[in-house]
C-alpha cells in the first residue's frame, strides 16, 4: 500500500524554473509508473528520472498517492486543451469518440492507467482534493464534446452518468475483463441512450 502523507500540502510551482521541475516530475513519475505500476514505483527512482532532489519531490508531492493523482490531473489537462463552443451535429457520437479515444490511449498503458485510478481513489478517500482527479474539469470536457453550452441539470446528469458508465467500462477494460472493442461498443451505446434527448 503507498504510504499517504498526512498534513501537508503539496507546494505549487510558481517560477519557470520550477515549473520546468514539476513537469519533469510528472513525466518520469509517468514513465515508470507505465513499466511498473503504483505499488513498484520508487520515489527515489521519480527524482533520479525527471533529475531533482528527492526534497524536491517530496515537496510538490508528499506521497505517491500525491504524485499519481497529479499525473491524472495532468493528463485529463490535456483534453481540456482542445477548442470548444463548436456545434455538435451528433452528441452522442461526439462523446462516444471522445471517451474511446481516453480509452484507448488508456489502454495502451495499463499499469500507468491502474496506477492513476488506484492512487486517485486513495486521494479522494484521503479528503485531499489538491490532488484529487478533477470531476468538474472532466464533466466540462465532455459536456463540450457533446455541443452543451448552457448546460441544464438535466443535462450535468445525463454527463455525470454517462461518466460513470464509462469509468467501469474502462477499468473492466484496464484489468482485461472487456476486449477493446466489446468496450468501445458499450461506450457508444450508453452514451446513445443516455444522450437522447439531449437537452442544454
Amino acid at each position: 500500500m503507498p504510504r499517504i502523507a498526512e498534513g501537508r500540502p503539496p507546494a505549487k510551482p510558481s517560477s519557470s524554473i520550477q515549473k520546468d521541475r514539476y513537469q519533469r516530475i510528472l513525466r518520469a513519475a509517468a514513465q515508470l509508473g507505465a513499466e511498473h505500476g503504483l505499488d513498484h514505483v520508487q520515489m527515489n527512482d521519480v527524482a533520479k528520472q525527471a533529475n531533482v532532489a528527492i526534497a524536491t519531490l517530496y515537496r510538490y508531492f508528499p506521497s505517491k498517492v500525491d504524485l499519481f493523482s497529479s499525473v491524472m490531473r495532468w493528463r485529463v489537462g490535456e483534453y481540456d486543451q482542445e477548442p470548444g463552443g463548436v456545434e455538435v451535429d451528433d452528441p452522442a457520437a461526439g462523446v462516444a469518440d471522445l471517451l474511446i479515444r481516453i480509452s484507448r490511449e488508456m489502454a495502451r498503458m495499463p499499469k500507468l492507467s491502474l496506477a492513476m485510478i488506484q492512487a486517485n481513489s486513495q486521494s479522494y478517500a484521503m479528503g485531499s482534493k489538491e490532488s484529487a482527479f478533477d470531476d468538474v474539469r472532466f464533466a466540462r470536457i465532455v459536456q463540450r464534446a457533446a455541443g452543451m453550452t448552457d448546460v441544464t441539470e438535466e443535462g450535468e446528469r445525463q454527463v455525470r452518468l454517462i461518466i460513470s458508465c464509462w469509468f467501469g467500462t474502462l477499468v473492466s477494460l484496464l484489468n482485461n475483463r472487456f476486449s477493446i472493442e466489446d468496450a468501445e461498443d458499450d461506450i457508444r451505446a450508453a452514451c446513445a441512450l443516455l444522450l437522447r434527448p439531449l437537452e442544454g
